[in-house]
């Protein structure tokens, strides 16, 4: 039995006010259609079909690496119209239809409703909502058998006051859909080729209209402005922020947290309010992060400590290690065990070993640091040249002197002493001390100079 997943995605989305296709804003950091793939994906779908029509090259671009198959729909005629589309590129078994900008829908109630189909039975998923306006109607006649799908627009007052919603979530044979598409009208208000009409035909044929309902109704939300996707993205964090609280992470706000890409977290971790992480995010036991960190794409060891407002990209923590308040590590920092970086120091591709102290006010940038050197406030790595980056070593037990500039290519030995203010150029033998500094002059009471009188 194979799978084959429609998903309509070729609207203007003209109430997000944007120049993007709707369905590539993002939620969570991921375009929202890339959400409805990747759920599509673990259903074992063996092809991925994507209607697209405004901003299609953009579409194209997105997700080009996203093993999809596109249909175009020149004209904006309706969910019908944009199915038909993909006519001649669906398999024979089952098919099934979502929607690009319905990011939430879980797998689960998505492999429910598709555990129902069949030649004699189509899936429909409907929602009861108190406040249905705007949406479609799932009409039953008085068996409870489902007989039809009114449009909001469409429908009578009575209509209306029915509360069971049609998501535009359905599945079915592809030889029924090949059956009904061909049929539709457009002999309606808005002139379109409504898929939902199809309902009324597998009825009128006697195929079995079988229903399936979501867990809550946040998963069938669409987005058609920037206010519903902040919604939803609310949502998203908060299922987010409840399943890392059941396993065992401490919160300050489980409202004050985004993670857009994966965190997995050990024993014992404390996230403080306003925090983002992001791509893939490790967090070792008993780590504990201040307020209004960026994390992105790094692993912290062990009891590692992050102070507020430091940003960590693409860097490694061994464990025991402090970071900040105010630090950034920039892609290809490694801390060994114990290191620590402190405020307002920034470091690149730096390996730190251990023990190793930046404790504030300094850059390194291309270095290796061996085990227990301290670099002194203000100390940078002159590692650019404006063409090509160079290399600094600095070996175990040195110590660089305050306000110091190491200009790379350039070692500074085991136990060697830089002095304060100093400019090191050439390399420093081990347990050797290399001061490099104007001479201090002095002149005893000096007159200051003094404003001249203006005529």
């Amino acid at each position: 039995m194979t799978l084959d997943v429609v998903i309509l995605a070729a609207g203007q989305g003209t109430r997000m006010r944007s120049r993007k296709p709707k369905v590539l804003h993002t939620l969570a950091g991921k375009p929202m259609v890339r959400h409805v793939i990747d759920t599509a994906a673990g259903l074992g779908a063996d092809k991925l079909h994507v209607v697209i029509g405004h901003g299609g090259d953009a579409m194209r671009q997105t997700l080009g690496d996203a093993g999809v198959h596109f249909a175009v729909q020149e004209e904006q005629l309706g969910t019908g119209h944009a199915v038909a589309q993909t006519l001649d590129q669906l398999g024979h078994d089952k098919v099934l239809v979502l929607y690009g900008d319905v990011p939430l829908i879980r797998r689960e109630t998505l492999a429910a409703l598709l555990g129902r189909v069949d030649e004699e039975h189509m899936g429909l998923l409907s929602v009861i909502l108190e406040e249905p306006n705007g949406y479609g109607r799932i009409l039953r006649n008085d068996e409870g058998r489902v007989v039809a799908i009114v449009e909001h627009k469409d429908a009578t007052e009575a209509e209306r006051a029915v509360k069971e919603c049609n998501t535009g979530i359905m599945a079915m044979t592809a030889a029924q859909l090949r059956r009904w598409l061909p049929q539709l009208s457009a002999d309606n208000q808005q002139g379109e080729y409504y898929l939902t009409d199809v309902i009324a035909m597998a009825a009128a044929e006697g195929v079995g209209i079988v229903t399936a309902q979501p867990a809550a109704p946040v998963e069938v939300e669409g987005v058609n402005n920037r206010l519903q996707l902040a919604r939803l993205e609310r949502a998203y964090q908060q299922g987010i922020a409840e399943r890392l609280m059941t396993e065992g992470v401490a919160l300050a706000d489980p409202a004050r947290i985004d993670v857009r890409g994966t965190l997995t977290c050990g024993h014992d971790v404390e996230i403080d309010v306003g925090c983002v992480f992001e791509g893939d995010v490790e967090l070792g036991e008993g780590v504990r992060i201040g307020p209004y960190c960026l994390i992105r794409d790094s692993r912290l060891g062990a009891e590692t400590v992050v102070e507020a407002h430091s940003v960590i990209d693409q860097a490694v923590a061994a464990g025991y290690n402090q970071i900040g308040p105010f630090a950034r590590l920039r892609p290809g920092t490694q801390l060994a065990i114990k290191a620590k970086v402190g405020n307002f120091v920034e470091t690149k591709n730096a390996r730190v070993g251990e023990g190793s102290k930046i404790n504030h006010l300094s850059y390194v940038g291309d270095a290796r640091l061996g085990q227990g050197v301290n670099v002194g406030a203000g100390t940078i790595t002159c590692n650019y040249d404006g063409v090509n980056k160079h290399r600094t070593e600095i070996g175990d037990g040195a110590f660089i002197g305050s306000n110091s500039a190491l200009v790379a290519p350039v070692s500074i030995g085991a136990g060697a002493t830089v002095g304060a203010g100093s400019t090191i150029s050439k390399d420093v033998a081990d347990n050797a001390l290399a001061v490099s500094r104007a001479r201090q002059i002095s002149k005893a009471d000096w007159p200051r100079p003094t404003k001249s009188a203006k005529d």
